[in-house]
């Protein structure tokens, strides 16, 4: 993690001091920022994901992020992997530096209006070198991500190729760009944010979407759910927009890949991985297993997921035929079946009924529980994930083994040795971006 410019001992004392009241009113301190500053900078607006803004999902988020900041601001690496996590969003929204200085001047005047008299002056510079400290980390890092991606500034334009219906939620989107120039590659297993003009809000609205191919030169590959949304108002807003609303040769603009959460099989040097998701959440391992196949990797894969039915899986066929190919029997499915139907056979469609439980899979030729470098990629459902997690954990996968797609904010911005006493986020939004947000 980038070095935090030096806070002073004072500083860090007088913002430590200010966590049970960041506990008590975080999320009204949050909420008047978000109205004060978008007020002010409407520009903004097309960074955010409005849905979350007026949902208060986005200010309880926010309030979680700062409250885990300030109990864990004299010993910053413990948000180590957040920050590493939350720089990569902001770098897939093209976040600037100049925009720091705007997030905290309304942050601060924020503070201040919701504390009134008791934002004294102390606390006021107190909070204005923390938030300082903090930026100086995003920005130090965030450069380091674009000038990797200097063949690459800002949002490109890109145009449907194909839709292909994958089942009858899930759609994927070859994306072609429209320069014609080849594209770069990526690390399997991460994403790319997308921005489309929503005519109801007369705006840009982003989002981000796994990439569910492996790395190619001519197009890349998003294979989208059509959610159902949070309110009848908006229902799945992106999502449904472009399930609905966007056809072949429209154009959609895109950021470059980015995320921390990926397999690089030609440097990752475990021997095996174990690939579990839950519905949608398998289009980054889609990616990865792809990937692993195409260099010609003897590493050994395990893939586990879970789904209602087999109708509702998407890339059943891709997925058995390449399991099933000779040349790549190092990779073992274990597909879960919530409802089988009447025509589903088991140890072909299905292998399990019911949800994802891993104690049904062998531990050995399943999870690899008898290799101690053996890896875990999980993505999925909140709930889904963190269960995933407890199972390994309690089979004795150390931490550092276990990789988790987060899109959401729940929990993950709790501090170390906080668990079940911070802020109640569980309404918490479907974006872990402290400032700049998406859903």
């Amino acid at each position: 993690m980038a070095v935090a410019a030096p806070i002073s001992p004072d500083h860090i004392a007088i913002v430590k001091a200010t966590v049970p009241i960041l506990k008590e009113r975080g999320v009204e301190i949050t909420t008047l920022f978000y109205k004060n500053m978008i007020t002010a900078h409407p520009e903004l607006k097309s960074m955010f994901s409005m849905t979350n803004q007026d949902s208060e999902a986005q200010p309880r988020a926010l309030a979680a992020a700062v409250f885990a900041y300030a109990s864990c601001i004299d010993d910053l690496a413990q948000l180590e992997t957040l920050v590493e996590r939350i720089a990569h969003k902001h770098e897939s929204l093209n976040v600037q530096p100049n925009q720091y200085s705007i997030v905290g001047k309304y942050l601060i005047e924020a503070v201040a209006s919701v504390l009134g008299n008791a934002c004294t002056p102390e606390i006021g510079e107190a909070w204005t070198a923390a938030y300082d400290a903090l930026a100086d980390v995003f920005i130090s890092r965030e450069q380091q991500l674009y000038t990797a991606h200097v063949y690459w500034p800002g949002w490109r334009r890109f145009k449907i190729q194909q839709k292909v219906a994958e089942t009858s939620e899930i759609t994927s989107f070859y994306l072609v760009p429209e320069d014609g120039v080849p594209l770069p590659s990526f690390l399997p297993g991460q994403y790319i944010s997308l921005q489309v003009f929503v005519p109801q809000m007369d705006h840009m609205q982003p989002r981000q979407y796994s990439l569910s191919e492996s790395p190619r030169t001519d197009y890349y590959r998003i294979s989208v759910k059509k959610e159902k949304g949070q309110s009848v108002e908006v229902p799945g807003l992106i999502s449904n927009l472009l399930h609905d609303k966007y056809k072949e040769g429209d154009v959609l603009e895109l950021t470059a890949p980015a995320g921390e959460f990926f397999v690089d099989p030609e440097e990752d040097e475990s021997r095996a991985i174990v690939l579990i998701s839950a519905g949608v959440g398998l289009t980054p391992m889609i990616s990865i297993l792809n990937s692993v196949v195409n260099v010609g990797s003897h590493k050994l894969v395990s893939w586990i997921h879970g789904v209602h039915s087999s109708e509702a899986r998407p890339f059943s066929n891709h997925i058995r035929e390449t399991c099933a190919k000779d040349a790549n029997s190092n990779i073992s499915p274990n597909f879960f079946i919530t409802s089988p139907q009447q025509h589903d056979v088991q140890g072909i469609d299905y292998h399990f009924q019911g949800r994802v439980d891993l104690s049904q899979v062998d531990p050995k030729s399943g999870l690899f529980l008898d290799d101690p470098r053996a890896k875990y990629y999980i993505c999925g459902p909140k709930v889904f994930m963190k269960d995933m997690e407890k199972y390994l954990k309690g089979a004795g996968v150390g931490v550092e083994r276990i990789y988790l797609e987060v899109f959401g904010t729940k929990d993950q911005w709790r501090p170390p040795g906080h668990s079940g006493d911070g802020l109640d986020t569980s309404k918490g939004t479907d974006s872990c971006i402290i400032f700049f947000s998406m859903g």
